[in-house]
């Protein structure tokens, strides 16, 4: 049976507080596993708002209602209010989780931090920041975590170094590029490991292969402009050939406002014939197949801004 792997990734205070717990019931509600990815450190996403003039940016914005989804306080967080500690803050929200049932993994330490620079800094600045979330997770879980997932999908070579180091066996750093209608470019893109240089990566790389739902929400595509009504039915004409998905999703949308646009995809998903699972689950799914070697690569994607890894 193909499976549809259900990433969360947990970006704000807000997120964590709000999001996280409705997911948490939703996805009960419907039998789905699947995979929380946390930010473990401060809620400096009052930050981003420095990425106002980066191209395409502005057009996202609006398209997607930013301060509808994430709120003022949160924008403000870091610039006019202090940033929250959501590791130490959320603590119980996050063990919730766990005891629940689901997977839990590092998504990052400070989301804002990492994403806007991790592309361009050194092997210590990266391995400091990673080695905080780590810790952290530790701290919270009284465990070693197995999984990670790159805030904004943006790694350098030192981090997925530093993901071996760490023995992370799976993650899902990067994206599968897709064409102007949110399906694959390449079909057959999909696990793999990195290689650099003729050095291989031990860490399986478990890329997202759909869409996100802030990629598609007010773009016209295919002649239709994408809205909330529709926006699950484009989607699922994406997975109508069954083969196995990452879907990336996150606490602040699918877990608030969107979460009815996410029942509608739960549901489409299960006539389709998929099963949902966690990133531990496709891992063994997948871990004693051959899998290709694939270069670190940068390229865009429809409805996002700026570069990212992709495959």
């Amino acid at each position: 049976m193909p499976l549809i792997t259900l990433k969360i990734d947990v970006d704000t205070y807000r997120g964590t507080r709000e999001g996280v717990p409705n997911l948490s019931r939703l996805l009960q509600q419907h039998g789905a596993r699947a995979t929380f990815l946390f930010s473990l450190g401060p809620d400096h996403t009052g930050w981003a708002l420095r990425r106002a003039f980066r191209p395409g940016l502005l057009k996202k914005v609006s398209r997607t209602s930013v301060l509808e989804h994430y709120g003022l306080k949160t924008l403000m967080y870091g610039v006019l209010l202090p940033a929250p500690d959501i590791g130490k803050q959320c603590t119980d929200e996050l063990r919730a989780v766990r005891d629940a049932g689901f997977e839990c993994g590092i998504h990052t330490w400070d989301h804002t931090l990492w994403q806007d620079n991790v592309r361009r800094r050194d092997a210590a600045w990266t391995g400091k920041l990673m080695q905080r979330a780590f810790d952290r997770f530790l701290d919270i879980f009284g465990e070693a975590p197995r999984t990670h997932g790159a805030a904004g999908w943006q790694m350098n070579l030192h981090a997925f170094a530093q993901l071996d180091a760490l023995g992370i066996a799976y993650s899902s750093d990067g994206r599968a590029l897709l064409n102007d209608s949110g399906c694959l470019s390449n079909p057959a893109a999909g696990p793999h490991r990195l290689q650099v240089s003729g050095k291989p990566f031990n860490c399986i790389q478990l890329p997202t292969t759909l869409p996100t739902l802030d990629e598609m929400l007010g773009r016209t595509i295919d002649g239709e402009l994408i809205t909330p009504s529709n926006i699950a039915a484009k989607i699922l004409c994406a997975t109508e050939t069954p083969r196995d998905h990452v879907f990336t999703l996150h606490a602040e949308l699918e877990g608030q406002k969107l979460a009815p646009i996410f029942e509608q995809l739960l549901n489409g998903w299960k006539a389709q014939g998929y099963e949902f699972g966690s990133m531990a689950d496709y891992y063994q799914k997948i871990k004693s197949q051959p899998l290709p070697f694939r270069p670190v690569s940068w390229g865009e994607l429809p409805g996002r801004s700026g570069e990212l890894i992709v495959v």
